[in-house]
C-alpha cells in the first residue's frame, strides 16, 4: 500500500492546481481559429468575415514565396501590420462596430470585408 504524508498530498495537489490555472490561461490567449484569415495566391481566405466588437482576425501568410502587408486605413480605425512575411501573422483587434476593408500593400487587388457588430 502506498502511503503519503497529508502534507506532501496538500503540495502535490496545489503544484497540479497552479499548472492547471497556467495552462488555461495559455489558451485563453491564443488566438480564436474561426478567425484566421489566409493570404494565399495573391488573395484573402476568407474573403469577409464578421466579428463582434473587441475581436480579432489572425491573418496568416500561407504563401511560401511572396511577402504580404494587412493594413486598414478608415476615419474610425486604422491599422498598418507592416510586411508579413511568409509563414508570419498578424493580429487585428477591431474595437468598435462598423464595416472595415483590410487591404495588402503589396498586392492591391487583395481585399477583406469585416463587418463588426
Amino acid at each position: 500500500m502506498l502511503y503519503i504524508n497529508q502534507r506532501l498530498f496538500q503540495t502535490l495537489v496545489l503544484c497540479a492546481t497552479a499548472s492547471l490555472a497556467v495552462a488555461s490561461s495559455a489558451i485563453a490567449s491564443l488566438p480564436d481559429a474561426d478567425h484566421l484569415i489566409s493570404q494565399k495566391g495573391k488573395q484573402f481566405g476568407p474573403r469577409d468575415v464578421v466579428l463582434h466588437t473587441g475581436e480579432h482576425i489572425t491573418i496568416v501568410n500561407d504563401d511560401g514565396n511572396f511577402v504580404h502587408h494587412a493594413y486598414i486605413e478608415d476615419d474610425e480605425f486604422v491599422f498598418d501590420s507592416g510586411d508579413i512575411e511568409p509563414g508570419a501573422r498578424a493580429v487585428i483587434t477591431f474595437p468598435k462596430e462598423g464595416d472595415f476593408t483590410v487591404l495588402c500593400g503589396v498586392h492591391p487587388k487583395m481585399k477583406l470585408a469585416v463587418r463588426v457588430r
